[in-house]
């Protein structure tokens, strides 16, 4: 997820405020009647990251089962290096037919939290990363693979390190699409900050002259454009969202978009920014009220269940 440098901010994400609970999963995130929303958000691909209670056995199939009243497509997302391992991409991939879901693969080589690269973008770590991909996918046969996740805020950071990754983006899609080319291979942006939105809880301005749209056309090969948004960082209420929050995005690309992160808190938080269920089920129907007529491939809430910490 996004890094926030305010200690106090912080503190308040990480006891679980941008987190869905069973209840709003029921009432607001699948069941469109109860929001008023429309219809054309029928064919959407929606669903939630992999966020059981626990990894507990029974807590783990819970998380599967009740997944289901959310959509169906579960997300999973963390350290490249984790693929071919007995970890979190290859149960959610191998998962997906028992519980009839398509899932979602993200793969990070940056902290969020402090942009720092897992490891360094070297000859062997590149070798590495893209063998890694090209098995993995070869073998499952992914629909969805996301590589570089917030990635415009690594490009602010460490310029470097994420001209480095965009030639490297285009050499492993090129090597996945030669093994599997019907996988959607994109990278992921952080909408907020794409917008120049730096106010509210982040503690800066917002200011549209620093948008970062132009970051797109680094990326012409990608199959997909795809945002993480919490937009009750910068909105102390859903009714301030601007009308065109997310149409505007039409305005700087043609090609498919996806959220593959979604989030408003439903609890307490700092003086000002208090929030409930309420208003959280009404983002939830501005959301999709306002992509309507995007067309995107998924929309996925980002927690289930609450989480002991904010995944970086």
């Amino acid at each position: 997820m996004l890094k926030i440098n305010n200690r106090k901010v912080r503190a308040f994400l990480s006891v679980g405020v941008l987190l869905l609970g069973l209840t709003c999963i029921e009432g607001c995130w699948n069941n469109q009647p109860n929001v008023g929303l429309s219809e054309e958000t029928s064919d959407i691909l929606k669903g939630v990251s992999l966020s059981p209670l626990s990894f507990q056995p029974a807590d783990f199939t819970d998380f599967f089962v009740k997944a289901k009243q959310a959509g169906n497509i579960i997300g999973w997302a963390g350290d490249w290096n984790e693929l071919n391992t007995d970890n979190g991409p290859k149960v959610v991939v191998e998962l997906a037919a028992t519980y009839n879901y398509t899932p979602l693969i993200e793969l990070q080589f940056f902290t969020q939290s402090t942009d720092l690269l897992l490891r360094q973008l070297d000859d062997a770590t590149k070798q590495v990363y893209k063998n890694n991909a090209v098995v993995f996918v070869n073998k499952y046969k992914l629909k969805y693979l996301g590589i570089g996740i917030e990635v415009n805020t690594l490009s602010t950071k460490s310029p470097a390190d994420f001209d480095a990754f965009v030639q490297f983006f285009n050499e492993v899609y090129d090597a996945i699409k030669a093994k599997s080319p019907d996988t959607n291979v994109f990278t992921i942006f952080q909408l907020e900050v794409m917008k120049g939105l730096n106010g509210g809880l982040f503690g800066g301005t917002n200011d549209p002259d620093k948008s970062q749209w132009s970051l797109l056309d680094r990326f012409p090969k990608s199959d997909i454009f795809a945002f993480t948004t919490y937009p009750s960082l910068i909105y102390k209420s859903p009714s301030e969202i601007p009308l065109d929050y997310y149409s505007e995005i039409q305005t700087h690309t043609k090609k498919p978009i996806a959220f593959t992160e979604i989030g408003w808190h439903s609890e307490a938080g700092p003086t000002g920014w208090e929030s409930s269920e309420v208003e959280q089920s009404e983002f939830v129907m501005t959301f999709f009220d306002q992509t309507k007529d995007l067309k995107e491939e998924f929309a996925i809430w980002s927690f289930m269940n609450d989480q002991n910490g904010i995944i970086s």
